[in-house]
């Protein structure tokens, strides 16, 4: 089995109660909403990935203000001839501060689409689990960073 190991920084801009999504497109097409963010380049600092992804992802600035934790995602799946991979997500989450830009959406990326979405709307959305770890981390910040797998949310 091949493994993979994908590194990457999300924020949660969280603003007169609604929260800043962008919406990604899977290689099959599939729409889903997640948190702007996304994969550190080699030698990139995750703060810098942060900030890097969601002006690319919605065009507004961002700046770091809290490190909400760390979340471990573990997933296989099918590779070409017949292979599996073994992927490995580590997902750095940020809470950010909007500083400047204008919102708009991503062109010739991995979204499609940028928004500011309700936080009381958000359980009705299309959505990957990370919106739900990330707004968790952002509601109770546990003290590790981290939450429990037990206590991780299964929507989404």
């Amino acid at each position: 089995m091949h493994e993979e190991l994908r590194v990457a920084a999300y924020a949660v801009c969280v603003r007169d109660d609604q929260v800043l999504l962008a919406r990604w497109v899977a290689g099959d097409g599939t729409k889903r909403w997640t948190l702007p963010g996304g994969g550190m380049d080699h030698g990139e600092d995750p703060y810098d990935t942060v900030v890097r992804e969601v002006e690319e992802e919605t065009g507004h600035t961002v700046e770091p203000v809290s490190l909400l934790g760390v979340d471990s995602v573990r997933r296989s799946y099918p590779r070409r001839l017949g292979a599996r991979a073994d992927f490995h997500g580590l997902r750095v989450v940020y809470e950010a501060r909007i500083t400047g830009g204008t919102l708009r959406n991503e062109v010739g990326g991995s979204t499609d689409m940028a928004a500011w979405h309700p936080l009381d709307a958000v359980e009705d959305l299309e959505r990957v689990e990370l919106v739900d770890v990330g707004l968790r981390l952002w509601r109770e910040r546990p003290r590790t960073g981290h939450l429990f797998r037990a206590e991780r949310p299964t929507s989404g």
